[in-house]
Formats: structure tokens, sequence, C-alpha cells
């Protein structure tokens, strides 16, 4: 058969325009309606599908260049699940060429028994926008009789109306008191940058929360010192659009040249030119640098070259020589730099260029040439005077930064007028509303506490924080749950558990779910979890992912060893981060200080690039971490049910500074099968506090004395 015809893209977006005049014009009962857009990324399904490319999702994901196609056959339909029962006003159907002459708009409140409110048997194909009415849930289009020869197909099927909710919510507006906007020709950028730092810099359990933005632009002779708390970002659509002629600082004055304790923050999508050739970025976990370009070298120690306890690289070009010096751990991801220098006990690279080479444990280098699946983190950039949030594609076996050589990046961009702009003391109830009606959520800095789970149950919807916006649960509910769906991207925010009891604070996916999402994975990057240090805080386990296919991005997965509300007891919580889904991938995983497991890995086929670990320090006894006839648990814990694992690059510490005669008997345990694998691992005693006896469950040297000399494997089994 000859290939089918298809409307240029000038023309869909000539019907895209027509439809959106018919909207405006006078008497319109569209206009007079003002209805709601209630369809786009909801659950659809359909009778049949051409193929693998014109899934029924398409006709319902608000991009008319994508589309639904059935089999050449009649009768045909396509349905959408709503999610909650709707007063419906219209239906809008926006065919391809290959139309229905003949059909039925079909309404339902179960999914089972349905009701006519459109019929016609004169069908012409285009654009149509149909007056309806009723309450229902789905919503279908039963295909009776095809105009062509072949069978129906939908670039896009839009249901409007409203839940019953309340009133809509409007999407876009101001960003708030503390998103800090600058461009080129504002007064007084460097006052107001050593402003927000004097209050952030040793604020590290604060309330503030802040995030500036640079427009695209030069900058010159600036030093932007980032303090707790605080994000840095351009807002152009490459790194090279924003360009400060200066720094973007991170040192240690605050806490005596010690860099252990330089967490939540980041800096994301700018060019710099260091004064002296070089940045300084002295952080340890929750601190990400994405999408940076360094024009000289980046020194990731503190000034005086003390103490600093890892981080995280993405997506960013080093021109220079990146001076590791003192940093205990590092991971860098799909970038590119001009060297590295030194490295203590657990460098990994995957994806960059420039990387050196295997070498674990002597130099501790993991290096792979390639990383197997990523997708960089959303961000926030201006589209002229617009603002908008770009949404970068999926990545398989990257290499090298997604921008930059010329090329436009690859994804897609969501104007901000499509998301729900969340400011402090939104209610979840309003959250969940606005998801509902379709709209994407952009935190603004704050501290948001709920009394109910965040819902995120609509395919494709983007979460994204900006300046750690943080969540709290306040009754033992769970922060935030995604639902068992496509593409969803949560991105840049920290959950901080409450005083009572939450059985977890994040959950990706129901429990049992058996879907596929490899076409079109969720995402967590920089997402951090906290259980007390702020206050008392409970939580049974930090982060369960139940999704197949899911890619977690950097997180910090953190129990507090210090802070206020901190106890064996006081900040309970048995489990870091769980994972049931198959197919999983972590890549720059910390997770830290839990009274059990500090990771339980259920899934099939999970892998793991980059973890660190720390066992908790407070331990009273060896009593209270004894695990049957196991002293300890193991900080990273593969289920014996598991066929096939991989991780690369793994590190677990002990410094159990309460009883430090306590013994751990592994820093891992896996099941010893052909498919379960692990490279470049080791476990350290820091200063003598505790002791390993193995690696992995029987095998590798134990550590011994004070002197914070790894024990190492290669290779296990």
């Amino acid at each position: 058969m000859p290939p089918r015809p298809r409307p240029s893209l000038a023309a869909a977006l000539a019907a895209a325009l027509v439809a959106a005049l018919l909207v405006l014009l006078p008497g319109s009962t569209t206009a007079q309606a003002a209805p709601v857009l209630l369809s786009q990324g909801r659950p659809a399904t359909a009778s049949s599908t051409e193929g693998a490319g014109t899934p029924a999702s398409a006709a319902v994901d608000g991009d008319n260049g994508t589309r639904w196609s059935s089999q050449f056959a009649d009768p045909q339909w396509i349905q959408v699940d709503l999610g909650a029962p709707a007063q419906l006003s219209q239906v809008v159907l926006r065919w391809e060429t290959a139309h229905a002459r003949a059909y039925r708009i079909e309404l339902s409140t179960d999914g089972s028994n349905w009701t006519t409110a459109h019929s016609t048997t004169a069908g012409t194909g285009g654009v149509q926008t149909l007056d309806i009415t009723g309450t229902a849930r789905h919503v279908r289009v039963y295909g009776t009789e095809r105009a062509t020869a072949w069978g129906y197909s939908l670039w896009e099927f839009q249901v409007y109306g409203t839940t019953g909710t309340g009133p809509t919510l409007p999407g876009g507006g101001d960003l708030g008191p503390n998103v800090i906007v600058f461009d080129p020709s504002t007064p007084g950028i460097q006052a107001r940058l050593d402003q927000v730092f004097q209050q952030q810099e040793s604020a590290q359990f604060g309330s503030g929360r802040y995030q500036f933005l640079f427009k695209p632009g030069t900058y010159n002779g600036l030093n932007a010192q980032i303090g707790f708390y605080t994000s840095i970002s351009g807002l152009g659509l490459s790194p090279d659009d924003t360009t400060i002629n200066g720094d973007v600082t991170v040192d240690a004055g605050w806490f005596n040249g010690n860099a252990t304790q330089n967490f939540w923050r980041s800096a994301e999508n700018l060019a710099l030119n260091p004064v002296n050739g070089t940045d300084r970025w002295a952080v340890s976990q929750a601190a990400p640098f994405r999408r940076m370009h360094v024009k000289g070298g980046l020194n990731l120690a503190p000034n005086g070259y003390g103490w600093a306890s890892g981080g995280y690289i993405a997506d960013s070009k080093i021109d220079g020589q990146v001076g590791n010096y003192s940093q205990q751990q590092w991971y860098t991801r799909d970038s590119s730099i001009g060297g590295w220098s030194n490295g203590v006990w657990n460098q990994v690279f995957s994806g960059t260029q420039g990387a050196p080479a295997q070498g674990f444990p002597n130099p501790p280098y993991t290096t792979l040439d390639t990383t197997p699946v990523s997708r960089e983190k959303p961000f926030l950039y201006l589209d002229g005077s617009e603002y908008k949030v770009f949404v970068p594609a999926k990545r398989v076996n990257a290499r090298g930064t997604s921008w930059g050589n010329g090329t436009a990046p690859q994804g897609s961009s969501i104007p901000l007028s499509q998301f729900y702009v969340v400011r402090p003391g939104a209610s979840a109830a309003t959250i969940n509303q606005a998801v509902t009606q379709g709209l994407h959520l952009l935190f603004t800095p704050g501290v948001y506490h709920v009394d109910r789970t965040i819902q995120v149950n609509r395919p494709g919807t983007v979460v994204l924080g900006l300046g750690l916006a943080t969540i709290v649960p306040d009754n033992g509910v769970t922060a935030m749950k995604v639902g068992d769906v496509d593409g969803v991207r949560l991105a840049g925010f920290l959950i901080d558990a409450g005083p009572v009891n939450s059985p977890s604070l994040l959950e990706i996916g129901p429990a049992g779910t058996t879907t596929d999402h490899a076409a079109d994975p969720t995402t967590v990057q920089d997402v951090f979890i906290r259980v007390g240090g702020a206050g008392p805080g409970r939580a049974t386990v930090g982060m369960v992912v139940n999704n197949h296919d899911t890619i977690v991005d950097h997180t910090w997965i953190w129990r507090a060893d210090h802070g206020d509300g901190v106890g064996w007891e006081t900040n309970r919580s048995d489990y870091g981060f769980r994972v049931n889904g198959d197919d999983v991938l972590a890549t720059g995983l910390f997770v830290e200080h839990f009274n059990k497991y500090d990771v339980q890995w259920n899934g099939e086929r999970g892998r793991t690039i980059f973890f660190q670990n720390e066992k908790a320090y407070d331990a009273p006894n060896q009593a209270a971490i004894q695990n049957g006839s196991i002293k300890g648990y193991a900080a990273y814990r593969v289920a014996d049910s598991v066929d096939v694992h991989e991780g690369w690059g793994l590190g677990s510490y002990c410094y159990y500074n309460v009883d430090p005669t306590i013994r751990q008997e592994h820093g891992f345990q896996a099941p010893v099968k052909p498919g379960v694998r692990f490279h470049d691992l080791l476990v350290v005693s820091l200063g003598g506090n505790g002791q390993y006896e193995h690696v992995i469950n029987g095998t590798g040297a134990p550590t011994s004395g004070t002197s914070t000399v790894p024990s190492t494997i290669v290779s296990f089994p």
C-alpha cells in the first residue's frame, strides 16, 4: 500500500489557529462557557492501533503532530478516562485524512454502560467542535463507517467541561518574592546576592528559600556565593545564552573550612568565566551542578583543602581541569571535562568526555563510556518575554552534553500558562485540583505543609521546584504519590518528614503494577528526602519506586545525624530507598543513616551507577542493629528472589560514634547468581568508629584500625 498522505505542519498549525479564532468569535458557545480541557494527558485506550507509533495516548497528549490511528476495519473506538465525573460541554476532534463518516460521541460514568451525546452519518473530517451536555467520567468516539480505505485517525481528541471541585484554577502568574530575576541592566545585583547569602550561609535548617534567575545576556564582575536552600540558574535555552564574567561560589568559611555539611543548593544553566581561572564548588550531598559551562577550571574542595564529602555534576562542560582534591566521592554524568585530578575513595563517571580511565581501586576511578538511559532535568527558561519549561528528551547510551555544538536541544517546551504556580499557603486539595484540571506544578520557593497526599496521576505531568521548595506532611500521610502513568517528571524539591510517622514520603507508582513504561519513564531528579534535622520527623521508608523503568537521577535520602529532633528513636526511619519495580535505573544514589536497610532492591534488572552511603551513626549498641544472625543491616540489599541486577562504583562507610565497638557484617548483600553483578565496591571505617567484617556477603577483607583505608572488591561474584 502506498504511503498515506499526511497534513503538513503548516496545515496542522492553520487548523489550530482556526479553532482558536472560532473560540474568540462573538456569540461563540465556547467563549460563553469558558470550559476547561479535561482530557489532556489522561489515560486513553482504543479498540486497536495501526502500529506502535500511533497509540491511543497520542490523541490526548496536546501535540498536533502525534496521532492515534486504528486498524483498517469497522467499527473502531477510542476512549479517555477523565479520572472523575465531570460536567461536559464540548468535544473537539482534530481528524487526520483518515476520518469517520459515521460516528457517535458516547458518555459513561463507569466505563461499561454508555449513552450517546452526539451522532452523525455525515462527518466531514478536519476540526469538528461539538457542543455536548452530560455528566461522565469516560468519553468515547465510536466510529461505525470510515470515510477512507484506511482506519480512523485523530491528531487530538479533546474533552472540555468542569469537574465541580471549585473555581477553575488559573495557570501561570507571578513567581513570588523569593524568585529574584536579574537582567544585565539590573542595578545592585551583587548587593542582592550578598544579602541573601548573608542570611542563608549557615541557615542549615532554616525556612528561607531563594531562587536567582538570570535573563540571557552578559554579567560582569559578580561573585554569587550560594548558601543553603539557594538555587542560581540562567534563563536561556542554552547555558551559553547567559554568561557571568565572575564566579558562582560555594566555600565552607561558615563551618571552619569543613564542607561536609554544604547541602541543599544548586547551580544550573549558566556559563562562567571565573575571575582567577577556576571556579570553586565545595559541596557535599544534595548540591547539583547541572547544565553548566565553566570556561576554566572547577575546584571541588574548600579553601584550605578541608574535608568534602560527595557531589554531582551532569550535562556540564568544564573546559579546564576539575580539581577533586579532598572530595571523598563524586559522580559525573553525561558531561565534558578538560581533565580530573586526584581521587580519595570513590570517583565515578558515565558518559563523560575527558574522564580518567578506569582504574579502581588505585586510582579510585570507575568509568563507564556511556550512560545507559538518561533524560535531563526540566528547567525554566525565557522564550522572548514568555516563561516556559523545557522538558528534555530521553537519551540512550548518552555521552557528552545534551546541548552545544550548534544543535538545538532535543525535547519539548511547556508554557508557564500550563503550570499551576504553587505559592506558600496552597493546600494539598488545591494542588490536586490543579493536576486533575490538567495543569503541571511549579513550586515557588517556600515550605509547604500538606494534610493529604499530593496525587500526580496524569501522564506527562511536570512537578518542578524552585529554590529547594520543601513539602512537609503534617499528619502522617505520604507527601506525594505518582500514578501508574507514563512520563511524569519530578525535579528540584525537598520532602521533609513530619512529626507523625508517614508510611513513606514519596511513592512512584502503586504496589503490584505490571505496566511497561520503557518508552516514556518517570524521572526523579534532584528530589531530596529528609527525616529529622529541622525538627522531629518520622517515616517508615523514604522513597518507594513501584513503577517499572523509572529513572532516579541524583537523590539524597537522609535520616539526619545532626540538627534538631535527632536520636535513634526520635527520628526513626527504618528504610531509605525501596525499589519494587523492574528495570529501574539509579544514577547518583546517595542514601544515609537509616535504622535498618538503607537500600532494598526487590525489582528485576535494576542498575545503579554510583552509590554513596553512611550507616547510622547513632546506633546505641550492637544489639540495636542486629539482623537475626547477621551483624547489622546491609547498606544495599538485593533481594534473594532477584535474578538480574548490576551496580558500578558503590561505597558504604561506618562511623558508630555512640558505640565504636559495633561490628558491621558487610556493606552489601546480594544473591550469588550469574546475573547479579557488582563492579568497584568499597567499605570504609571512619576513624575506627565501628568496623566492617566484609565488603559484600562474606567476601572482602575486614576494615581495621583508624586509618580510614577502604576495603575494596573490583568484581562480584
